[in-house]
């Protein structure tokens, strides 16, 4: 009898073993498909990670359903990419776009609503370099809420632009668009140069580009995407020794003569009248051969691909005798 009762004990006991070993076992088998798990979703997200307009490491979004533009150049290209359904909120000056839903709702680009655009609940918030203007980043309060926030700074040259339109691209799955958008860019582009290399011989005509009339006028220098036109179009730019977007006096432009003007100063009634008739500009050659002339005032402003527009006017007010046949 006392051994019955051993016997039994010892197979109590070894059955216990045996389910403790069995559910140690499916722990592991768990364990291991979890790791796994985390290990596929490491690697997504490595292939998912790509270098943005600012040089910082991203992760893409994994939805792109709706999307938040707060700069027109980039909600241009994004109603380009076949993207206009997908807005659900853009800056006021994005209203002018065309393709662009007149009723959406509109957030400041400078001080642009952190709380109410979140709320949204958008997958991809797009920004600009110039909302960080003013040394501070309006921005930072959208990622801590955990969106996803992407800023394309203004682009200084014609490949910036290229590569802009590439990663807006990317980031919206619309690679393939995007690609295209940029080979027609570049058609266009080479194009106008091809008319342009007919001519033989060309001195450089020098050129004076005015972004905001007196008495603040504006113009740019290097490091802009209009300098990379006009150097492109084999012109010269009178403050091309500068850089950036700067203020001129009327005494420099006078003295530097230039053989072209352009303007896009399109909200005043006649802005080429007002260049010429400005007191002591009579002599300026530009002035003089009636060589004053408007460009486009989106396109010339906005770094994107529709910038093609302002190319080619510039190029066919430059070398009229190649393109008015």
């Amino acid at each position: 009898m006392k051994n019955l009762k051993n016997i039994m004990l010892i197979l109590a006991i070894t059955f216990s073993m045996l389910l403790a070993g069995c559910s140690n076992n499916t722990k592991n088998e768990n364990s291991t498909e979890l790791t796994s798990q985390e290990i596929s979703n490491n690697e997504n997200k490595e292939e998912n990670k790509v270098i943005d307009r600012e040089g910082n490491e991203v992760v893409l979004p994994e939805k792109t359903d709706k999307i938040i533009s707060l700069a027109p150049s980039i909600t241009e290209t994004l109603v380009n990419l076949g993207l206009s359904d997908n807005l659900v909120a853009v800056d006021k000056y994005s209203l002018e776009v065309e393709g662009v839903n007149k009723d959406l709702p509109v957030f400041d680009i400078m001080n642009p609503d952190a709380e109410n655009i979140v709320a949204l609940e958008p997958d991809i918030i797009f920004g600009t370099g110039m909302t960080k203007s003013k040394g501070t980043d309006p921005f930072a309060p959208m990622v801590e809420m955990g969106s996803f926030v992407t800023v394309v700074p203004t682009s200084t040259s014609i490949e910036g632009i290229k590569e802009d339109i590439l990663y807006i691209g990317k980031v919206t799955n619309k690679e393939k668009e995007a690609q295209a958008i940029v080979e027609d860019f570049e058609k266009q582009i080479e194009d106008t140069l091809a008319m342009i290399n007919k001519k033989e011989d060309k001195e450089p005509l020098k050129v004076y580009f005015e972004t905001s009339p007196m008495p603040d006028a504006y113009t740019f220098g290097q490091d802009t995407f209009l300098n990379d036109m006009l150097n492109m179009l084999g012109a010269t730019n009178i403050f091309g020794e500068e850089s950036g977007w700067l203020a001129v006096s009327e005494e420099q432009i006078i003295a530097k003569n230039p053989d072209v003007i352009f303007t896009n100063a399109d909200f005043l009634e006649d802005p080429i009248k007002d260049i010429k008739n400005r007191a002591g500009w009579e002599n300026v050659n530009a002035v003089k051969n009636n060589r004053v002339y408007l460009i486009d005032k989106n396109s010339s402003s906005r770094a994107n691909e529709n910038s093609i527009k302002a190319f080619s006017q510039m190029a066919e007010f430059l070398y009229p005798e190649l393109f008015n046949n």
